[in-house]
């Protein structure tokens, strides 16, 4: 381009206001063009200009990006997409970037021959003025000084790392490595690497130039240009992978990045972290003063291409600078592809003259934003250059390659690699008449990188960041106090953050909180928590008992939180409160909860235990009476027998009496009062003894409802009486129930042997298996039989019994006798044609002989087993029930029962066993006298025979025998004929 204005090249280090100084001058000329090194950058300078002169004359173009209004003044592009056009202003900003290997031949073709009407400026460090001097010396330099000092800081753990520091890593692992640690300890971070796209990075920066995080992570490419508010820069490694090889930094790159540090006149500071090794002195020294070797060498690349063939263009590219200072520089990856596709045969074929390869050429300057690999990339190339040959890029084969990226979920990586293959798509969409449409494509291009790049910087951001612990060190930092608040669940939030929860009158602060998060998220907490303490202290005081319930193992709830628990009082029926409240809500709020607690549990222990606390309270009980009261109420209102046997022996009828009035039963095998067996009152003598004996851990209660429940051997006896069962073998059975079958077994005749009934499995709710392991837990032998099965249908039709009070031998009326012919006839007819259908009936034809059954089998009755019950006591002392002497043994004249405990006579024990469910046995003052002449059970009555001696079988029903002439006697008498 013509030269007519003045050339300057500002040069000097970082913070020295180049950018800026660039930006007025570009805007005191009518029009301008200024070239940037990042996409980045170019948004934020446009965003700049926009805001001082409109958008309707700021244009921005960048290879993914293009805005250009109708009456455009300034241009703000990239250096590679800065616009031939004459424009009274031109700046290149980063003119150092001419040595870079792989960019460098663009921005020296634009120090080269880029040039404004009235004014061009260079911008950047001071080891390019050689190089300007030597190749445009018509330039003038100007030297700026930066406006902060930069000094040495030496070298820091991530975990002491100051605030506003910038970490420098040169791979994405070693950048999301140090991420995870700062997020962890520092509440988080910003991540800027130059693989993310612009939209990305641009969030990333703004979190952290808001002050969202304090710390920012990122590669080198920090160095060019974008001003940060940093005040540290640490550099985790002094070495990178340029894409080739492993090599160390240059002075001048290190120089670049730590001059981010400090931001217009504020110092800053740079060092070293993690496993770098501290920097030598000389490096330090030119670091801080900014002196550098000058640079010798500029990266060049022929623009003067030829388009004849593929193999000129190529030669074309290759050729030398002739000049010292420029030299070709690596080869870039549109050299590389064009390459690889001048060897292809559909290429070669295809490519027929200088406007193909011109296309050809276009086609190969399209990015590899996949970095996939240079065939992989030169394959899309050729499938690209095919289409464009013949017009356009098909819109249903684009659509269908934009539709297979425009996901947003997955993680880091896979938007990463999204992203990288929709910034293709958005390079070609902005390419002149490569699309049809090229508004929409532009624009749908467009928005599925923004919808990726949202993706991206919300993925960063949730694994990258603590957003309540950066808001935490913000709003201190910022010396405000904090927000905190408390919403009807329970949950405390700090700024908005949840810092933990409300249990009852505890703060359960967030577990997942550092140590010194947890102190700010507490002492902001109790602040918010202090109104939030009485509030709820009030509504506890004036709650309902039906809001309240105590645990099995001694808690006290309040609705589903635990607001204290129970502990050992006075006595077992005067349990104590401790309650759960913070030592912050203080000693007021603890004495009210804990008198509502402690007013609800002796309201609670008073209605369950009435019986027992008004048999406690009962003055008229004197003597023996009173003491055998006191042993009640000190076992909770149940006591075995067996252990209590002398004090029932003391007691008289008067002294039993007024203890019955009380509700106490006087069972054979318990004294307990029935009241205190139902459900509630059992759960909470559990937890009242479990109190008093100081158990770490509380039995629980047996579920209701059940008749028995396994008798587990760990399982102490006393556990098991207090929640209202007694063990019998392998199951314990519910007290009441034992009464109740001790009351059917008294009728028994437990000598000789009897079987048990249907009445006593029924109580029980056993099998007779089950049945006998429980007869022998409770000290009767049992003695296992087999007999034949008599079926329902053989049995004989028995009499009907006469109504109760009357006989039935009485003569039979005529509407009787006719029944009983009927009958008789019925039945007779039933059985013939029974016998003819057996006589009739033969084998199936298809069975076999070892199937068909033999004559012996046939003939086989079918059994049935059944067990015998005796009284089989055992050396601690256990008794049959009293009820089953032979007749002729009474208390006064007969033999004495075997099997007296020790320390008891049998009469002493027999008068309270006798006591059953039937209210009819209870009634009456004193005991009903087993054996007495003329009794129930006893000897003959006056004037009558002698009672049979020896061992009898009892049935449940007396036997009668049945009316000769009745038809029910006849019609057994036929059967038995037959």
């Amino acid at each position: 381009m013509t030269t007519r204005g003045r050339i300057t090249a500002i040069l000097g280090p970082t913070n020295t206001g180049k950018t800026h100084h660039a930006i007025s001058r570009m805007l005191g000329h009518r029009t301008g063009v200024i070239g940037l090194p990042l996409r980045l950058l170019a948004r934020e300078v446009y965003d700049r200009i926009v805001k001082a002169r409109g958008p309707s004359v700021v244009a921005l173009v960048t290879g993914e990006e293009r805005i250009v209004p109708d009456r455009v003044q300034y241009w703000v592009a990239t250096t590679e997409a800065m616009p031939d056009i004459a424009a009274d202003f031109v700046a290149i900003d980063e003119i150092q970037l001419c040595a870079d290997p792989e960019r460098g031949h663009v921005f020296t073709d634009r120090l080269l021959n880029m040039r404004g009407l009235h004014e061009t400026l260079f911008l950047g460090s001071d080891t390019m003025r050689p190089a300007i001097a030597a190749l445009v010396p018509e330039a003038q330099f100007v030297r700026r000084e930066r406006f902060s000092t930069l000094s040495w800081s030496g070298s820091k753990k991530l975990s002491r790392m100051p605030a506003r520091s910038a970490i420098v890593g040169f791979s994405v692992d070693d950048v999301y490595a140090m991420a995870e640690l700062i997020r962890r300890q520092k509440g988080g971070c910003a991540v800027v690497m130059g693989a993310l796209s612009p939209r990305t990075r641009n969030a990333q920066v703004e979190m952290y130039q808001n002050g969202e995080v304090d710390y920012l992570v990122a590669t080198d490419a920090i160095g060019m240009g974008l001003n940060l508010d940093i005040r540290h820069v640490a550099f985790s490694a002094t070495h990178k992978f340029d894409g080739r090889r492993v090599r160390p930094l240059f002075p001048h790159e290190m120089g670049q990045i730590a001059g981010r540090a400090g931001r217009h006149t504020e110092s800053g500071t740079f060092g070293v972290t993690g496993d770098a090794q501290l920097l030598d002195e000389g490096l330090i020294d030119a670091l801080e003063n900014h002196r550098f070797a000058p640079i010798q060498r500029l990266t060049w690349r022929n623009t003067a291409l030829e388009f004849g063939t593929m193999d000129r263009l190529v030669d074309s590219l290759e050729a030398a600078s002739g000049h010292e200072l420029l030299a070709r520089g690596r080869e870039a990856d549109d050299v590389a592809a064009l390459k690889i596709l001048r060897e292809l045969p559909e290429i070669r074929d295809r490519v027929r003259g200088g406007k193909d390869v011109r296309l050809l050429w276009e086609v190969c300057r399209v990015p590899d934003f996949r970095g996939i690999s240079q065939m992989e990339h030169a394959t899309l190339l050729a499938r690209i250059f095919g289409f464009l040959q013949d017009g356009h890029i098909p819109a249903d084969w684009l659509d269908r390659a934009i539709k297979r990226i425009d996901r947003t979920h997955g993680d880091i990586d896979a938007i990463s690699k999204r992203l990288a293959y929709i910034r293709t798509w958005t390079y070609v969409a902005q390419r002149t008449n490569w699309v049809a449409d090229e508004k929409h494509w532009r624009a749908e291009t467009r928005a599925v990188e923004d919808r990726l790049s949202d993706a991206l910087h919300a993925a960063l951001t949730q694994r990258f960041v603590d957003r309540r612990t950066s808001v935490l060190l913000r709003r201190l930092n910022q010396k405000e106090s904090l927000v905190a608040e408390v919403n009807d669940k329970g949950e405390v939030t700090v700024e908005g953050e949840f810092a933990g929860r409300l249990e009852g009158f505890r703060f359960r602060p967030d577990q997942t909180a550092t140590a010194d998060e947890a102190k700010m998220l507490n002492r902001a907490s109790y602040e918010a928590l202090r109104p939030e303490f009485h509030l709820r202290a009030d509504r506890f005081y004036n709650a309902p008992d039906t809001e309240m319930d105590y645990t099995e193992q001694g808690g006290l709830m309040w609705g589903n939180q635990a607001v204290g628990k129970l502990v050992k009082g006075s006595d077992p029926l005067h349990p104590a409160v401790e309650v759960f409240v913070d030592e912050e809500a203080g000693p007021d709020i603890a004495d009210k909860v804990r008198k509502r607690a402690q007013h609800f549990i002796d309201r609670k222990v008073a209605a369950l235990f009435e019986p027992l606390i008004t048999l406690q309270k009962d003055e008229a009980l004197t003597g023996l009476a009173r003491g055998f009261a006191f042993r009640l109420v000190e076992a909770l209102g149940i006591l075995p027998r067996d252990g209590i046997a002398a004090e029932v022996k003391e007691l008289d009828q008067d002294a039993r009496g007024a203890l019955r009035k009380h509700g106490v039963r006087f069972g054979q095998f318990t004294i307990f009062m029935p009241a205190l067996l139902k459900p509630a009152p059992t759960r909470l003598r559990l937890v009242l003894w479990s109190l008093a004996e100081g158990l770490a851990e509380f039995p629980e209660s047996p579920p209701p409802g059940l008749v028995t429940i396994p008798h587990l051997a760990e399982v102490p006896d006393q556990v098991y009486a207090l929640s209202g069962y007694r063990p019998a073998g392998d199951r314990a059975i519910r007290i009441d129930m034992l009464e109740r079958l001790a009351d059917l077994l008294r009728a028994q005749d437990t000598r000789g042997g009897f079987e048990a009934n249907p009445d006593m499995l029924s109580i029980t709710g056993m099998t007779l298996e089950q049945f006998s392991g429980l007869m022998q837990g409770l000290g009767y032998a049992a003695e296992k039989g087999e007999r034949v099965k008599v079926k329902a249908a053989e049995a004989p039709v028995a009499a009907t019994p006469a109504p109760e009070g009357e006989t039935s031998d009485a003569p039979m009326t005529e509407e009787e006798s006719v029944l009983a012919a009927e009958t008789r006839a019925r039945w007779e007819a039933e059985q013939a044609e029974k016998r003819r259908a057996e006589a009739n009936a033969a084998p199936e034809a298809d069975a076999t002989p070892e199937e068909a059954a033999t004559p012996e089998e046939a003939a086989a009755p079918e059994m049935e087993t059944f067990y015998t019950f005796r009284w089989a006591p055992k050396p601690r002392g256990n008794r049959r029930p009293q009820g089953d002497r032979p007749q002729g043994e009474g208390r006064r004249g007969g033999q004495r029962r075997e099997g007296p405990r020790e320390g008891q006579k049998p009469e002493a024990a027999h008068r309270d066993g006798q006591r059953s469910e039937n209210p009819r046995n209870d009634a009456g003052k004193g005991e009903r006298r087993q054996g007495k002449p003329g009794g129930k059970f006893g000897g003959p009555k006056k004037g009558g025979k002698p009672a049979q001696q020896g061992p009898k079988t009892f049935s449940s029903r007396p036997e009668k025998k049945a009316d000769p002439d009745s038809p029910f006697a006849i019609l057994a008498a036929l059967k038995d004929k037959t």
